[in-house]
């Protein structure tokens, strides 16, 4: 499982790193000020996420018996339905994706909570 969180995080970190390059260069001309600063926050958070989904890999390395399962999966989802949603909705400027967004905000909430928790229960 660690190697499998592990692969995942260091492809959706270099994944947000393109996506920024993208944002400052390519779209820069294209889009509104307003919807570069959705771009902007779309990647914000997947960078922050993506670096929090690679240190539950190494927790899972450091401390096998952890249950950290869960935690990972709400992470990328977290990732694939708030930072996509932005994504989306920068390039295409439908802005009712917007009402995807706080699903995955809440699942980035719900993965670090299920974290404290499984880290207390240890």
């Amino acid at each position: 499982m660690s190697k499998i969180i592990l692969m995942t995080a260091t492809f959706l970190l270099a994944l947000a790193v393109a996506a920024g390059a993208f944002g400052a260069h390519a779209l820069k001309t294209h889009l509104s000020a307003e919807m570069l600063q959705t771009w902007k926050t779309a990647v914000d958070y997947h960078l922050y996420h993506a670096l929090g989904l690679l240190l539950i890999g190494v927790l899972t390395v450091v401390l096998p018996d952890l249950s950290t399962k869960w935690p990972a999966i709400l992470l990328f989802a977290g990732i694939v339905l708030f930072s996509g949603s932005l994504y989306t909705m920068a390039l295409s400027g439908i802005k009712t994706l917007g009402a995807i967004t706080p699903i995955g905000g809440l699942s980035f909430i719900a993965g670090w909570l299920i974290l404290l928790v499984t880290i207390w229960r240890r």
